[in-house]
């Protein structure tokens, strides 16, 4: 026999629950008042630390990386623009393709989608890298 091996003889002892009326009613062996005897869990000093660093819903908001950036496809510029014609964010805004976002004109990303045959002069504009290609390709130019 080994020591692994011995289990006790008697039946586990069970656990008083308190608090629940008869000899340890009212304040439960808690004593009184304060944060000790209160239910849920206690702070501990580091972790309230941490909690009050955090800003409060003064000004403090999270701002997603690209939330004004706009994508716009090729068909797109192929349909509405006449050839030599100027592209920008405010002209694309001007003709109802792309809106204001706060009261901002948001940043425009072109992507090759659809097929432009179109001569296009773009301005101020993000490209994917076939979507250049296919600019350039059918003699339009980039700023």
């Amino acid at each position: 026999m080994q020591l692994n091996q011995l289990t006790p003889n008697h039946k586990p002892r069970k656990s008083r629950r308190v608090g629940r009326g008869g000899k340890r009613g009212t304040y439960s062996g808690r004593g009184m008042k304060g944060q000790k005897s209160r239910a849920g869990r206690k702070m501990q000093p580091a972790v309230r630390e941490l909690i009050k660093k955090y800003p409060k819903l003064r000004g403090y908001r999270f701002n997603p990386k690209y939330s004004s950036r706009v994508i716009v496809k090729l068909e797109d510029l192929e349909k509405n623009f006449e050839p030599g014609e100027k592209v920008s964010p405010q002209i694309l805004v001007e003709k109802k393709i792309i809106r204001k976002s706060k009261g901002r004109v948001p940043e425009v990303k072109i992507l090759a989608s659809g097929k432009i045959e179109k001569k296009l002069d773009i301005e101020n504009c993000l490209f994917s890298k076939t979507a250049k290609e296919a600019v350039e390709k059918a003699g339009g130019t980039i700023k």
